[in-house]
């Protein structure tokens, strides 16, 4: 029998490593209950600061990735929104903090539709 390594990847923001071991396929844990474990439970502080940063990675990507297929440069996509190149590049990998109106304009001139829900309590409102 061939014996399988474990993964190590690095967690950024965790105190460690995360190791995917290959006993927790046979022990059957589902990936919601591995990031319970890893992570921390949802509504817990940790996940929360989790879920909103692979979130922003997402969006992160999609900008990204739609400059490229209009083939704009981030000097010309800067020069469209108001912002420097500087601030894209930044917004591209993650290094600042940007407003929704920001992402909206971005969105706007990657000729995006951006939708944004929220839900405060009971309710729940859509912002197209």
């Amino acid at each position: 029998m061939k014996k399988r390594k474990s993964t190590v990847f690095d967690s950024g923001e965790l105190d460690g490593p995360v190791v995917s071991l290959p006993g927790n396929r046979k022990k059957g844990k589902t990936l919601e209950q591995y990031k319970d474990d890893s992570i921390g439970k949802i509504g817990t502080a940790e996940r929360d600061l989790y879920e909103a940063e692979l979130r922003m990675d997402i969006i992160q990507d999609l900008i990204k990735d739609a400059r490229k297929k209009r083939n704009l440069s981030q000097q010309e996509l800067g020069e469209l929104v108001g912002v420097k190149k500087s601030q894209i590049s930044k917004l591209e990998k993650g290094y600042n903090n940007t407003s929704i109106a920001l992402l909206s304009r971005i969105f706007k001139a990657l000729n995006a539709k951006i939708k944004i829900s929220v839900k405060l309590e009971d309710k729940e409102v859509e912002l197209v």
